[in-house]
């Protein structure tokens, strides 16, 4: 994989990085709203933004982001990763961009008769995350990954905390549940448009929030 990123054109740059270039890319899924969100605000959306307590800066935002976990070939791949100034502080953050698209295989349905490759990536995941096991198995597998990926760019790059943001264009906020459940491992209460943060006993700080995005994008 290039470490080289070129400056983005527009929307229509963010295309060629994903995975499927024409499935993914259509009007009203997630991954054509959030470039025209991201591309139109020019630095951070301002639901974004608003995840955190003082002025917040865009420094860079990496559509498509690649981070390699254990245990396989497969790189956890975030709609956008951002590293933010807020105050005096930087986040690593890894965006996840929605629509009415779920958040994939819960932890049962993925982790059911694991591969060595699966044990050895949750067992990384667990304990980035802090946690003492596998998580019950009505967790979405895929808040697991993008947080840890966060917590893992955060260490690369020296951060002052991590952030997992979901960057939701839903009306009806579909799969909040989902988020909120996932929150919950930790002891955090979710509530859309706001952020919850801890520190977690490896001592770097965990930054979770939910930001409601402009449904006009949608139609972009």
């Amino acid at each position: 994989m290039s470490r080289v990123y070129l400056p983005s054109l527009g929307p229509d740059s963010w295309q060629a990085s994903l995975a499927d270039p024409v499935k993914h890319w259509r009007v009203g899924y997630s991954a054509r709203t959030l470039a025209h969100s991201w591309e139109k605000a020019n630095g951070l959306p301002f639901e974004v933004a608003a995840m955190f307590e003082k002025p917040a800066e865009l420094l860079v935002a990496l559509p498509e982001h690649k981070v390699p976990l254990a245990g396989g070939q497969r790189d956890s791949q975030s709609d956008v990763f951002a590293l933010i100034r807020f105050g005096e502080e930087t986040c690593a953050a890894t965006i996840e961009g929605k629509v009415n698209e779920p958040f994939g295989p819960t932890v049962g349905e993925w982790f059911a008769n694991p591969s060595n490759g699966k044990r050895l990536r949750m067992r990384q995941i667990c304990d980035l995350l802090g946690l003492d096991g596998v998580p019950p198995l009505d967790v979405r597998y895929q808040l697991m990954h993008r947080t840890a990926s966060a917590l893992l760019e955060a260490r690369r790059f020296k951060t002052d905390e991590a952030a997992m943001i979901v960057h939701s264009f839903s009306p009806a906020r579909m799969w909040f549940a989902d988020f909120e459940r996932f929150a919950g491992l930790f002891g955090m209460a979710a509530r859309p448009d706001q952020s919850v943060a801890i520190v977690l006993n490896s001592g770097q700080r965990l930054r979770l929030g939910w930001a409601t995005g402009n449904p006009e994008y949608l139609s972009q």
